[in-house]
C-alpha cells in the first residue's frame, strides 16, 4: 500500500473506504491480493451493469484486439463505431420510437453533460439552465454548475453562474400538489429570463436514490415544451437498464430533447459517453465541440456486443424488475426491524436512509469488513446505496442482503418500528 500513500493525490476516495488492493474480478465478485473475495453491490458506481468481465463482451474485445482493430480513432469512421451505431438504432432507439442524433462528446459522463448544456444554449440563445436540489451531473465546471452539492461546488474555486436550483419531487406530496409546486418553482426560476434547459435525473443517484414520479416528470416535460426549454435527462447512472427499461424515463412516457449516457453504455467499464439529441437540435458546426478520446473503439466493440446480448429481447428488463422487487422487500423488512425510514428506489437502484449523518458510512464500513462493497449517498452520508450488477445471481442477492442487515444491526441495533 505504500506506493499509493506516497504517490497518489489526497483527492482519492473509494480506496479510503476499501483499504485493500484488488487484483481480479468476475461477475459480481472481486478478489484482492490477499485472496479474499468481496461481493460487489457497487458495480463501478453503475458503470458495470453487466458485471465484471462479462464473458461474451470479453471475447468480442479480445478478438477485436488480436486482429489489430483500430483502438484510437477520434471521430473517424470505423467498423467498430458503425456496428455500435447500427445496434443502438436497431435494438434501442427504433423499438422505442426514438429518433436521436448521436454525439460522442468524450470519455465520461461529465463530457456528455457539458455537450448537452452547450447545445441547449446554442439552440435557444438563452443562458440560464435549471437544475434540481440533490442532483449530481459531473465535476467539470459546466456540469458542476448544475450539481447541487455545496461541497462539490466549492471545489470549483470560481463562481458557478447561469444556473438556478429548484426543489425535486417530494414523495410527501400527492401528485397534484407535487405538480403545482413544480410549475411554481419553474415559473419562479424563469422570472428573470427564459430557461435554455432543465437538467434532471429521473432517479437521483448521488443525492440519495430519490425517484421522481411519472406524473411529476410528465409535468416537467410539458412545461419545458410549452416554454421552448430543452428537457435534458441525465441517464448516466440510471440508464442502460439500471431501473428496468433501457432508459429510466421510459416508465414516465416522456421523450427528452437531450439524453446523456455514460457509465454502462460501454458494457465493460471502458470510457465512453453519448449525448443524444433530437435531429433538429443537431446544430453543431464541424469540430465545434470535440475531444481526443471521444471515439474509443474498444468501447464501441463491447458496447455493441452488450446491446446484442442483453437488449435483443425483454429478458434482462424483466429480471431486473423481479430482482428489484426482491431487494425492495428485504430492505423494507430491514428498515422495519431496525426502526429506519422506508427504502427508496426503482429496478436495481436502492437507497436505505438513516436519520443520523454518517450512519450510512458506518454501515458500509461494517459491510466491507464482512466482504460486501457498498457506497453511501446523500449530502451527509445518510443513505446506503445499492447498485449490484443487473446480472447478479439470486444467491448473491440473498447473501448481500443478509450481510447488509447484519451491518445495520451492528450500527443501530434493533429499535421499535417507526409509525
Amino acid at each position: 500500500m505504500s506506493v499509493f500513500d506516497s504517490m497518489e493525490s489526497e483527492v482519492r476516495s473509494y480506496s479510503r473506504a476499501w483499504p485493500t488492493v484488488f487484483t481480479t474480478a468476475r461477475g459480481a465478485e472481486l478478489r484482492d491480493t490477499n485472496g479474499r473475495t468481496y461481493l460487489d453491490f457497487f458495480a463501478g458506481a453503475g458503470a458495470l451493469n453487466y458485471g465484471h468481465n462479462p464473458p461474451a463482451l470479453r471475447s468480442a474485445l479480445l478478438e477485436y484486439l488480436t486482429r489489430d482493430g483500430i483502438t484510437h480513432g477520434l471521430d473517424m469512421h470505423t467498423t467498430a463505431m458503425g456496428l455500435f451505431l447500427e445496434h443502438l438504432r436497431d435494438l434501442v432507439l427504433a423499438p422505442r420510437g426514438l429518433d436521436y442524433r448521436v454525439q460522442f462528446p468524450g470519455p465520461g459522463g461529465t463530457n456528455a453533460v457539458e455537450a448537452a448544456l452547450k447545445i441547449a444554449r446554442k439552440v435557444t440563445g438563452r443562458h440560464t439552465v435549471g437544475h434540481f436540489e440533490r442532483g449530481f451531473h459531473g465535476m467539470t465546471l459546466g456540469a458542476l454548475a448544475v450539481t447541487a452539492s455545496p461541497a462539490k461546488r466549492a471545489g470549483a474555486g470560481v463562481p458557478l453562474s447561469h444556473t438556478v436550483s429548484m426543489p425535486f419531487d417530494d414523495p410527501a406530496d400527492d401528485d397534484e400538489r407535487a405538480v403545482t409546486r413544480l410549475v411554481r418553482s419553474l415559473e419562479t426560476a424563469a422570472a428573470d429570463g427564459p430557461l435554455a434547459a432543465v437538467v434532471v435525473e429521473t432517479v437521483q443517484g448521488e443525492g440519495g436514490i430519490n425517484p421522481a414520479r411519472p406524473a411529476w416528470l410528465r409535468a416537467l416535460a410539458s412545461w419545458a415544451r410549452a416554454h421552448g426549454t430543452l428537457l435534458v435527462v441525465d441517464d448516466i447512472q440510471m440508464g442502460c437498464g439500471r431501473t428496468g427499461p433501457f432508459f429510466s424515463f421510459e416508465t414516465a412516457g416522456i421523450v427528452p430533447d437531450v439524453v446523456c449516457l455514460s457509465k454502462s453504455i460501454s458494457g465493460y467499464g471502458s470510457p465512453m459517453a453519448l449525448t443524444l439529441m433530437r435531429p433538429e437540435y443537431d446544430v453543431w458546426r464541424p469540430g465545434e465541440h470535440n475531444g481526443t478520446f471521444r471515439g474509443y473503439n474498444p468501447a464501441f466493440v463491447t458496447a455493441a456486443r452488450a446491446l446484442e446480448v442483453f437488449w435483443s429481447d425483454d429478458t434482462l428488463r424483466a429480471r431486473t424488475t423481479a430482482v428489484g422487487e426482491r431487494v425492495h422487500r428485504s430492505l423494507t423488512a430491514t428498515a422495519r426491524r431496525h426502526g429506519l425510514a422506508v427504502p427508496r428506489g426503482r429496478g436495481l437502484a436502492w437507497g436505505l436512509p438513516f436519520d443520523r449523518p454518517g450512519a450510512a458510512r458506518e454501515v458500509c464500513d461494517a459491510a466491507y469488513r464482512a466482504g460486501l462493497l457498498l457506497e453511501t449517498a446523500g449530502a451527509q452520508d445518510e443513505v446506503v446505496k445499492l447498485l449490484p450488477p443487473l446480472t447478479v445471481t439470486d444467491g448473491q442477492v440473498e447473501h448481500g442482503l443478509e450481510v447488509l442487515d447484519e451491518a445495520v444491526a451492528s450500527v443501530v441495533g434493533v429499535r421499535a418500528p417507526t409509525v
